[in-house]
């Protein structure tokens, strides 16, 4: 799928996130139902950080368009290094490693690490980073026509604030983990759950994804999963942008309504 489609299902996935703990007795506050989405929302895009054409390589200029070209290459060696019989020979590595579960769960767990240990700033970072996306995805076309240093500020700025509503009691620093010194480990779930959201995406189009590795599906490690290829559609195509899109907006509203006690 393309990032506005990837953004959009990662915020709504995030917001039925919150509408499953509203229902089950443990509503989210509002201001993590709305970092967590927009988190969710730009960790959507960061799988394709293995593509130098994605919108996430573009979105921090040189340091970002570098970093995929390391991620590519890397993420091509453990392909090669771990391929079976069955699989493919490639000669890059976009849809491999950045797109598998494993990824997903190492790079939330580094997120939440990161906050952990490294304090406000460490978290401001996060989301400086994330917010970015957000803005990438979500006002694709916006982000496009507008400078990268006015969608920098925007995200640095929201960032501070964010930050600053969530350090305010029962707003949602320690949401899910109470314990002192625990503040903001939770951070890392939305990373996690955007990244995955993308690789469900990404399977649903006619290339599959390989999100099961490194667990090997008959003779290949690296095993697209997906539905039957009647199912499937091409990435920018009009299921995408005309029934996809409206569904991931309508049930985002939704799970945005339930979250906070509004039906």
């Amino acid at each position: 799928m393309m990032g506005p489609a990837h953004s959009l299902s990662g915020a709504a996935a995030w917001l039925g996130v919150g509408a499953a703990a509203a229902a089950a007795g443990h509503p989210m506050p509002w201001p993590v139902l709305v970092v967590g989405a927009l988190i969710s929302a730009g960790a959507a895009l960061a799988p394709d950080l293995d593509h130098k054409s994605a919108t996430i390589s573009r979105a921090f200029g040189p340091v970002s368009r570098t970093l995929c070209e390391i991620v590519d290459k890397l993420s091509h060696a453990v392909y090669k290094a771990t391929r079976m019989r069955g699989d493919s020979t490639r000669n890059g590595g976009h849809r491999t490693l950045t797109h598998t579960w494993a990824w997903a769960v190492l790079i939330g767990a580094g997120a939440s690490g990161a906050a952990f240990t490294g304090g406000r700033w460490a978290v401001l970072g996060i989301l400086f980073v994330h917010l970015v996306l957000a803005v990438e995805g979500l006002l694709w076309r916006a982000a496009r026509v507008s400078s990268d240093v006015l969608v920098w500020l925007l995200g640095a700025t929201s960032a501070w604030i964010l930050a600053g509503i969530l350090d305010q009691p029962g707003n949602g620093s320690d949401w899910l983990f109470t314990d002192p010194g625990q503040e903001y480990l939770w951070l890392g779930l939305p990373i996690v759950l955007g990244a995955l959201i993308h690789d469900i995406g990404d399977a649903l189009t006619v290339s599959g994804c390989p999100i099961l590795w490194p667990i090997p599906v008959g003779r290949k490690r690296w095993y697209p999963i997906g539905p039957p290829k009647a199912m499937r559609f091409k990435a920018g195509s009009w299921v995408e942008i005309k029934v996809l899109m409206p569904v991931f907006m309508v049930l985002g509203g939704v799970g945005a309504a339930f979250a906070m006690n509004v039906i």
